[in-house]
């Protein structure tokens, strides 16, 4: 087997405030192979874009990071500051969640993605400008000599998310981190978007972490997924067994909240919801993060923290009574 690409250990995250310290991921693992889309998914403040964050050195400086994340050989939370703007944008690019705000108001989209490229790649003002517009018609912005002179507020919020995802693969990266590239997007916009990446992925072989708490848009294109909570790994499994065997009641509990149609007669189903808040993350939990939540929760869920075991060949849970059933 080859090495994978990116290879995550133990990564934790601790932020200092006036308040005392939020421990906002714990001890998170997951590898990414050459090509592979790979779904983080759970709920808001799980940990997600914090871990996607703290490997390109996008934290602030209240944030404490420990741990290991191997990229081609080299550890990111190692690196100088220099080596790792390097990286980052060139090697691995980040989407951002809301492109109105990651995107500058008072420059043009072209300017905007030129520079990344002259930066990076040391082009002249004229490649550069050339190389914009083949990066606006590869992520399929109609009439792109025109776009490329137009200010962000003059696009869609589909157009603008493209143009984010333009300047991301303006340097031909290894991987592309999207932070919930779908959100706010109505349904058609939002599998325009899937099928643009899925087709950058199988075009330009792009390694993809899909940061998200959609699982529809995990199911339409991820690989493999890990499930997290309270910054914390719950499961791990390919993206077709966690929904046929999802083992996790936190899992099953995402699963049940999907809006679906109904079987009876008014067409129509209450949603399940999973009861009760996320736990405090301002001190490391002695007991499993979601015994407070789960059904299934006993003397020994609420005084112990269950470890990662494996219930398949590439399925990891991390629960003390794992299985069960999700309407499907």
């Amino acid at each position: 087997m080859t090495a994978p690409l990116l290879e995550v250990t133990d990564l934790s995250v601790r932020f200092d405030t006036d308040d005392g310290s939020v421990h906002a991921v714990d001890r998170l693992s997951y590898t990414l192979a050459l090509g592979e889309v790979l779904g983080l998914v759970g709920e808001s403040g799980c940990g997600k874009s914090v871990s996607a964050l703290s490997l390109l050195g996008l934290l602030p400086q209240t944030a404490t990071v420990t741990g290991k994340a191997s990229f081609d050989g080299t550890d990111l939370l190692e690196v100088s500051a220099r080596q790792l703007r390097r990286i980052r944008g060139r090697e691995i690019s980040f989407v951002f969640q809301e492109p109105m705000t990651s995107l500058n108001p008072v420059f043009t989209v072209g300017k905007q993605i030129s520079e990344v490229l002259r930066r990076h790649l040391d082009l002249s003002s004229r490649q550069a400008r050339r190389r914009t517009i083949e990066l606006l018609k590869l992520v399929r912005i109609p009439a792109a000599e025109r776009r490329v002179e137009e200010y962000p507020h003059q696009l869609s919020g589909g157009m603008r998310q493209r143009v984010m995802i333009a300047m991301a693969l303006a340097c031909d990266p290894k991987i592309l981190i999207a932070d919930e590239p779908t959100t706010a997007l109505d349904v058609t916009i939002q599998a325009g978007i899937l099928d643009l990446m899925r087709d950058l992925r199988e075009r330009l072989g792009t390694a993809i972490v899909l940061i998200t708490h959609n699982l529809g848009v995990v199911a339409d294109i991820a690989d493999r997924v890990v499930v997290m909570y309270a910054g914390r790994k719950a499961e791990e499994a390919p993206v077709r067994e966690l929904f046929a065997n999802p083992q996790h009641p936190y899992t099953i509990g995402l699963l049940n909240a999907i809006p679906r149609l109904g079987e009876e007669g008014n067409g129509r189903v209450r949603l399940q919801e999973i009861p009760g808040r996320v736990p405090s993350l301002s001190e490391p939990l002695d007991h499993c993060a979601f015994a407070d939540r789960c059904p299934r929760a006993d003397d020994l869920t609420r005084s112990h923290v269950p470890d990662l075991e494996r219930v398949g060949p590439e399925h990891l849970v991390a629960c003390f009574h794992p299985g069960g059933e999700w309407r499907r």
